[in-house]
């Protein structure tokens, strides 16, 4: 399954919304690999951090 998150904070950050998203309706996710980073940037500083998950899940 993949997923995309975004945060204002961190790349980091980014992930750990999207985890935390995703958990709420994918039961046991075991690990999750960061695919892609990317960023919004306005008037030369970054706004945005976006991540594209790749997460494992045991199934039932």
């Amino acid at each position: 399954m993949e997923i995309l998150s975004s945060s204002e904070i961190s790349w980091e950050d980014a992930a750990r919304k999207g985890v935390a998203k995703a958990s709420k309706s994918v039961k046991h996710i075991r690990s999750i690999y960061v695919h892609e980073q990317s960023a919004t940037v306005s008037d030369g500083a970054i706004t945005e951090f976006r991540v594209n998950l790749k997460l494992t899940f045991q199934l039932e």
